[in-house]
């Protein structure tokens, strides 16, 4: 999705691809098939470009360093990615700057688990301090279970892993009300800009629905949640895109405490390809090249958008003759990935009025159905196109 951005940028843009078949490799010309875990595929892939920036956290932090030992400019840089790949250093990051964090500890055994549980109150979540997302690496334990065998497993696999001594991440369970994304960039002569505060709704621990903006967030919340994330951005030193996912908590300080952190352009920002003046994925260009920030203002009162994961619909695109016709406002992002069952393959975006939500939450949850599942015989989806003769 970066590389129409890059196209109309006038920037050549190249990925290390894991694969010749993934998705980005289709669109991107310069796409050479390497590990991101081998420094020496990184090294000969870095020759020759401006900047290293990422989509995922997964580049290993020491390779980074070396990288940038070496002369390679790498945005985010390792000192600040670290916090978007370690949870642990993410919560000592945000407890040093004073705000708003979930009552944590980094615990080592499952004894040390159970004094936190008992000092922060049952269920505690138990995570994995790398490696996890979308729910993965994420464990919720009763008192009962503290000491047991799955337990017992995570703290074994912690140790072989040798990651802060072993430790895994202790949380209270959160009594939240939803959830909520504070998206900004920042480029690396310190120049800042925040999108408006999201709702990030969540089916089986995997990013659903964004609704932009938050309908009835307290404008001080939003405020709070924004100036929070840039001070992540700026005290950490942040520099491309960076979202804060929050949980909303009334009543308890700003109204929010800090989930998690990603520095890369994230799901919840999907949204601003149609809903922004500036797309997340452009920001986040112009912010690793050090250019001046785009707008963050938004070009509609309201966006929702609606992810589809793989379905019943082996073939996306024999639907969206029905998507396209029953849903004409709806904009559809296509992410040429393999369709699989629970794999995000695409989203839908639908602007409009901010007293029209929910008509704009059917709209996308009606176009990204039909594609999702196929359309029934009979529905626009039935077009010469897709059938085959007889």
């Amino acid at each position: 999705m970066m590389a129409p951005e890059a196209s109309e940028l006038g920037l050549d843009l190249r990925i290390l691809a894991e694969s010749p078949e993934v998705c980005a490799a289709a669109v991107v010309p310069t796409a050479p098939v390497g590990d991101y875990r081998d420094l020496d595929a990184l090294r000969r892939f870095a020759l020759g470009v401006d900047v290293v920036t990422f989509d995922h956290e997964h580049v290993p932090s020491e390779h980074l360093h070396a990288l940038l030992s070496e002369g390679v400019n790498v945005q985010p840089g390792p000192a600040a990615l670290i916090h978007a790949q370690d949870k642990i250093e993410m919560r000592r990051a945000v407890e040093r700057l004073g705000l708003p964090n979930p009552e944590w500890a980094a615990v080592r055994s499952p004894e040390e688990l159970t004094e936190f549980g008992e000092r922060a109150g049952w269920p505690v979540v138990l995570k994995t301090p790398r490696g996890g997302y979308d729910g993965k690496g994420v464990m919720i334990v009763e008192r009962k279970d503290a000491a047991g065998e799955a337990v017992a497993e995570w703290f074994e696999a912690a140790r072989a892993a040798g990651v802060d001594d072993g430790a895994l991440l202790a949380e209270e369970k959160v009594a939240f009300s939803r959830e909520l994304s504070a998206l900004v960039a920042r480029r690396p002569s310190g120049e800042a800009r925040a999108w408006d505060v999201v709702e990030s709704i969540q089916v089986d621990s995997v990013c659903d629905e964004i609704i932009a903006p938050a309908p009835g967030l307290s404008p001080e919340t939003a405020d709070a949640a924004r100036e929070a994330a840039l001070t992540i951005a700026r005290e950490l030193g942040v520099t491309g895109v960076m979202a804060a996912e929050l949980f909303e908590v009334p009543g308890r300080g700003p109204g929010f405490v800090v989930n998690e952190l990603a520095m890369r352009p994230h799901n919840s920002g999907h949204w601003t390809m149609d809903g922004s003046v500036t797309s997340q994925f452009e920001q986040h260009l112009r912010a690793v090249l050090d250019l001046p920030l785009g707008s963050t203002e938004r070009t509609a009162e309201a966006t929702v958008m609606k992810n589809y994961l793989g379905g019943s619909n082996p073939d996306l695109f024999s639907a969206y003759p029905a998507a396209m016709a029953a849903h004409p406002g709806a904009k559809v992002h296509t992410y040429g990935k393999g369709v699989r069952p629970g794999r995000k393959v695409g989203h839908v975006n639908v602007t409009g009025p901010a007293d029209d939500v929910e008509r704009l939450r059917a709209e996308a949850a009606g176009a990204a159905g039909i594609i999702r599942d196929g359309a029934p015989r009979g529905a626009a989806g039935d077009h010469p196109w897709n059938r085959s003769e007889q």
